[in-house]
């Protein structure tokens, strides 16, 4: 591959996945209670020389917890990194646009009224996850192209914020009404992967899996959308399809990233913009590094969840929240001076 002028080589991507293994580990390793890693690897590979407990810690509480939120990560940074190259928009994330709001109305509606799909009881809180996201995402660059043809940034920010309001306050009604399940509901909307599951960490490598592929294989198209929708279409690039496979990919991928782990904010803002400045704007590499690097940034934010006020547990919501409002402030005000 083409050396680029911020010097990028192959061996980041390397060194992302190695980051991402050894931030898996460490965070396997810690939490409300330390475990060697001499002990943890005896626990996942045979059990001897360990207590019952500390394998019944690692395999069934931390391993699918990390797996988990390292998918999760993966897969929001992904979806941040490619709206924002479809949008040529970068404060353009699932929780600035409302659309993980959107998902959260969804999940929130089929956890309150118990709605299924027969035989997969949790498809049904993706599937309206997945839905509300869609088509949140869709009002919302329906009522900004309305309100400006040029889809600015000022505009798609000010329309989000105001369908997050919106869709806050019908939150809030479904929670009056389905006040017998307040309290999941409630926990569930400040973002947490606690209680996560194998069968959880199975569908999202699934999703996951499927998503990547599409979004990839568009990398060369984000790239031709930088330059405007006009030069894309010069140089053979179908604008409307490409524009409705990515939104719908990154509907589906939020729509299950919330169903599994509730709302968290920010990670498809904070991480494509950091590595973006190191990487640049090229989306082949831009894609799979967000991947790696998100991963990274939300196992470090729930690790920091779990052992700033252990033996006590803060939402990973809460930290990747006060991390990317501090940076989202930074990248608005570094974006109204450029412009």
């Amino acid at each position: 591959m083409k050396r680029s002028k911020r010097g990028f080589t192959p061996v980041l991507i390397l060194i992302l996945s190695a980051a991402a293994l050894l931030t898996a580990a460490l965070c396997v390793c810690l939490g409300s209670v330390n475990i060697p890693l001499s002990d943890t690897l005896s626990a996942l590979f045979g059990g001897e020389g360990v207590s019952a407990n500390t394998v019944n810690i690692i395999r069934s509480v931390r391993l699918p917890r990390v797996l988990c939120v390292a998918e999760v990560g993966a897969a929001l940074s992904l979806c941040g990194a490619a709206m924002q190259g479809l949008l040529k928009n970068p404060l353009a994330d699932g929780s600035t646009l409302g659309v993980s709001t959107g998902a959260s109305l969804g999940a929130a509606l089929s956890i309150a009224f118990g709605i299924t799909l027969p035989g997969l009881p949790v498809s049904g809180t993706m599937a309206m996850a997945s839905l509300f996201a869609f088509i949140s995402l869709l009002i919302i660059l329906a009522l900004a192209y309305r309100l400006d043809h040029s889809l600015s940034t000022n505009t798609i920010i000010l329309i989000g914020i105001i369908w997050s309001m919106f869709v806050s306050s019908i939150l809030s009604l479904v929670v009056t009404f389905a006040s017998d399940r307040l309290k999941q509901i409630t926990f569930w909307t400040m973002g947490s992967l606690s209680g996560s599951s194998f069968e959880n960490a199975l569908i999202l490598f699934v999703v996951l899996a499927a998503g990547s592929a599409v979004l990839l294989r568009l990398a060369n198209e984000l790239n031709a959308f930088a330059v405007g929708e006009d030069n894309a279409r010069s140089i053979g690039v179908n604008v409307r399809r490409v524009r409705l496979t990515v939104l719908v990919t990154v509907s589906v991928l939020i729509g299950v990233c919330v169903s599994v782990g509730g709302s968290i904010a920010f990670v498809g803002l904070v991480t494509p913009h950091i590595l973006r400045m190191i990487t640049g704007p090229d989306h082949r590499i831009l894609l799979p590094a967000s991947l790696f690097g998100g991963a990274v940034f939300l196992m470090l934010a729930d690790l920091a969840a779990r052992m700033i006020l252990r033996p006590l547990e803060l939402n990973v919501g809460v930290v990747t929240s006060f991390v990317g409002a501090i940076l989202f402030v930074y990248i608005y005000f570094k974006t109204r001076r450029a412009a």
